[in-house]
């Protein structure tokens, strides 16, 4: 929810479609610079306190957002300095969180938890945008803002209320050697390093339908805030459908080319998005796109957990999120400077492309990602 108010408000004061990458670039890069030492605190504490100290700041943010606009003084800066904030607070409560999720299921139920946990956040992707769009439009972007913010209260007592097993710790050695651990763990680990690259590839170039979603609404549909928030529920729908599908299939052997599929197809419909020239077009091919994108990160997301132990899972999960959530920042940055220059459309259709390119280049060599049977010691 309050995404969209942001998104929406950074392009309504700039007009500057290079400010919501800019926007997106401070949120993210975080994760990039500091997820590794947030994952190495995940697993040397209890996970649970590292999260909440997260929702908290993460709350704050939300908070002075509202209050800085309710007084009339919200500016460029602030918003790009608080969502840098965020930034910082999920590349320390990202790692727990994810490190969280395979403590509370058996083995055998992993890539489902990992589905259904992907369907209640896109779940939120579709309501937010619903009752975010109807506040931006009939109330304004603080309700957005300070929704947002009490809706923290909520998470933060069902932290207090779940019961999440202990994990033997690392405190006995530094922060840089536990890093230095995570890193060796992936580096030997079968299959584990193809899937972060993987991630990264999908997140530089297969993100920026999303971010850019304000400027494409305006200058391809030439359509106002109704559209933006409409086409992020679509796509919301189709992330939900894609979680979905993932989890009723379940583990049956065939998620690599699944996974590899879903990349092709992600880009097919980036492409043939960016030139949707009504609005009726650009909802049927953000919702294909989503549909792919959700279940690709939720494929790659599982096999990275099966294939990772438990006492090494904050760290792992730390250099995970460099690639999945790192890769925005970057892609977010590049691609919004080339719309400045190129146009929304060109862009969109670009990394389109590139993403069917790089499909096909890894179903060439599928084999990597095939090597060592998945386990983990959850």
């Amino acid at each position: 929810m309050q995404k969209v108010a942001q998104s929406w408000l950074v392009y309504q004061i700039s007009g500057d479609a290079r400010l919501l990458g800019w926007d997106a670039f401070l949120g993210e890069i975080p994760i990039f610079l500091f997820t590794m030492v947030g994952g190495a605190i995940a697993d040397r504490n209890d996970r649970r306190r590292v999260l909440i100290g997260s929702q908290v700041v993460q709350m704050s943010s939300a908070a002075t957002l509202a209050i800085l606009y309710a007084f009339g003084v919200l500016e460029i800066w602030h918003i790009l300095c608080l969502s840098f904030t965020n930034g910082l607070a999920q590349a320390f409560g990202g790692p727990a969180y994810q490190a969280i999720v395979p403590a509370l299921v058996q083995q055998k139920d992993l890539s489902n938890a990992v589905a259904l946990n992907s369907i209640q956040f896109n779940l939120a992707r579709v309501i937010g945008p619903l009752i975010g769009g109807y506040a931006l439009v009939h109330l304004g972007a603080v309700w957005c803002f300070g929704l947002n913010a009490m809706s923290f209260l909520v998470v933060i007592a069902a932290l207090l209320l779940v019961q999440i097993p202990s994990v033997a710790n690392c405190q006995n050695i530094s922060i840089a050697e536990s890093v230095k651990q995570g890193i060796s763990f992936i580096r030997t680990r079968a299959g584990l390093l193809p899937l972060i690259w993987l991630s990264f590839t999908m997140t530089v170039f297969g993100m920026s339908f999303i971010v850019f979603l304000p400027a494409f609404a305006k200058e391809v549909l030439g359509a106002g805030e109704e559209a933006f928030t409409s086409l992020m529920a679509v796509s919301g729908v189709g992330s939900i459908l894609g979680a979905l599908t993932v989890a009723a299939v379940g583990r049956n052997g065939r998620e690599i080319p699944m996974m590899l599929g879903g990349l092709v197809a992600l880009g097919l419909s980036l492409a043939a998005f960016a030139y949707s020239s009504t609005f009726a077009l650009a909802a049927v091919f953000i919702f294909t796109a989503s549909v792919a994108l959700m279940a690709l990160f939720t494929l790659v997301t599982s096999l990275v957990q099966l294939r990772t132990s438990n006492e090494m899972r904050g760290r792992v999960m730390g250099i995970y999120n460099i690639a999945f959530r790192g890769g925005m920042p970057i892609g977010s940055l590049v691609m919004g400077q080339a719309i400045g220059m190129a146009g929304v459309s060109p862009v969109l259709c670009g990394a389109g492309l590139i993403l069917v390119c790089m499909g096909f280049l890894y179903i060439g060599f599928r084999h990597i990602f095939l090597s060592g049977e998945p386990e983990t010691a959850v």
